[in-house]
C-alpha cells in the first residue's frame, strides 16, 4: 500500500519493546485483546482468479473442509469468548462451522468486516480487467490510496478506514479476552498495514490464522501471520489457496 497509509499508520503505532519476528510489535502492557483473524476458505472464484470483492460467493468444497480444519486448531487452543465475521456468505459459513467447533454459541455480523467493494470489477477474470474494463482497470492498480473504482468501488482509504475502526471497537469489548474474527484477503492486508505500516505484502492465503493483540489505546501489534500449518497438516488441501490478496 502507498506511503500516504504508512504515513498515518506511523502516528498511531503501537508503543514495544522490539519486535517479535514476525513483523509485528511487542506491546509494553498486557491489556489488549488477542483477536485470531482467519480467512475465509476457498471458493470456485478463488479458484478461477475471478474477482470476488463484495460479490457473494459460496465457499467450495475444499472451502467447506478449510473451514473444519481451522475449527479443529482453535478448539485446542485456549478459549475464545466471541466470533465476528463478515456478512458475506463465504465467511459467516467459516465463522459458523468454527463456532460450532469451538462451542460459541452466536456469530455477530459485522458488515465493516467485507471485503474491499472492487465495483465494475466484480465477477471479472483477474487476467481480464483490462480487456473487460480499461477504466476500472487503470482504477484498481493506481497508486493513489484515495482512488476509487468505478461502479461503486472503494479507495484503499476507505477499506482500511472501515475494517480498522471496525477491529479497534471489537478490541474495545474484548480486553483480556479472545476473539475470532473472519475476514477477507484485501481486508486483512489493511489490518496488517495498521498494525505493520512499513512491511511488504505478505499474502493471505485462505484458511490462514494470523493473531493480532489490540489494546484499548488503540495500540497494534501482530503475534503471528497467515500460519497455515493446521491446512498443510492434513495432506489434503496442498493447492487449496487459489487467488491472492485482492480476490477476496
Amino acid at each position: 500500500m502507498a506511503d500516504s497509509i504508512s504515513r498515518t499508520c506511523a502516528l498511531t503505532q503501537s508503543k514495544c519493546d522490539g519486535p517479535d519476528g514476525n513483523g509485528g510489535s511487542i506491546l509494553t502492557t498486557r491489556k489488549y485483546a488477542e483477536i485470531i483473524v482467519v480467512r475465509h476458505g476457498e471458493t470456485e472464484w478463488n479458484v478461477e482468479r475471478r474477482i470476488q470483492g463484495q460479490a457473494d460467493v459460496d465457499l467450495n468444497d475444499v472451502g467447506r473442509q478449510q473451514a473444519v480444519v481451522v475449527a479443529d486448531r482453535l478448539s485446542r487452543e485456549p478459549k475464545i469468548s466471541a466470533i465476528y465475521s463478515s456478512d458475506l456468505k463465504r465467511a459467516f459459513d467459516t465463522s459458523e462451522t468454527i463456532a460450532k467447533g469451538c462451542g460459541v454459541l452466536e456469530v455477530t455480523k459485522d458488515p465493516d468486516l467485507q471485503e474491499r467493494h472492487l465495483g465494475d470489477l466484480q465477477g471479472v477474470l483477474f487476467d481480464e480487467t483490462e480487456k473487460v474494463n480499461p477504466e476500472a482497470h487503470r482504477a484498481f492498480k493506481s497508486d493513489r490510496d484515495d482512488q476509487e473504482i468505478p461502479g461503486g468501488g472503494e479507495s484503499r482509504i476507505q477499506l482500511y478506514q472501515r475494517c480498522t475502526s471496525a477491529l479497534q471497537r471489537i478490541a474495545k469489548k474484548h480486553i483480556g479476552e479472545r476473539v475470532v474474527v473472519v475476514s477477507h484477503g484485501a481486508t486483512i492486508e489493511a489490518l496488517d498495514r495498521r498494525a505493520y505500516p512499513y512491511g511488504q505484502y505478505r499474502g493471505v492465503p485462505n484458511a490462514s490464522v494470523s493473531v493480532f493483540h489490540v489494546s484499548a489505546e488503540d495500540e497494534w501489534s501482530i503475534k503471528s501471520w497467515a500460519d497455515v500449518s493446521h491446512v498443510n497438516q492434513t495432506g489434503f488441501l496442498p493447492s487449496g489457496f487459489g487467488g491472492d490478496g485482492n480476490s477476496g
